[in-house]
């Protein structure tokens, strides 16, 4: 039987500014481990820290602009596009542009603290 999500769970994120995550299917709000689904508000200048994930991430940019760090480069992200990131790659996010950015976020498996590895402060 279907099961409706009736609303997000609101996750503390990190960065250099607030950002609002609000995750839809995951550990926290679904009890779901396979995949997680989150919806993510980042105001122009966030700055993430690096990480090195234990999962992939596809990420769709619905407003906005996301920068997207690899080791081998960065590309801009923008409203309608998409981008997949890759387990095991070193990788940060931004939101470089005025409007900052909105997108949702699809983890495989689910995020989670322990998995992504960010880099030390």
């Amino acid at each position: 039987m279907a099961r409706l999500i009736p609303k997000p769970s609101v996750i503390e994120a990190a960065g250099t500014k607030p950002k609002l995550i609000e995750e839809f299917v995951g550990r926290i709000n679904s009890g779901t481990a396979q995949v997680s689904v989150a919806r993510m508000k980042s105001p122009s200048g966030w700055v993430e820290p690096g990480q090195t994930p234990e999962f992939d991430e596809y990420t769709l940019v619905l407003k906005g602009c996301l920068k997207v760090e690899t080791k081998s480069g960065a590309v801009l992200v923008k409203a309608g596009q998409a981008v997949h990131t890759p387990k095991g790659e070193w990788v940060r996010y931004s939101s470089p542009e005025p409007e900052g950015a909105e997108y949702v976020a699809v983890c495989v498996p689910a995020f989670s603290p322990a998995a992504v590895h960010r880099d030390a402060a």
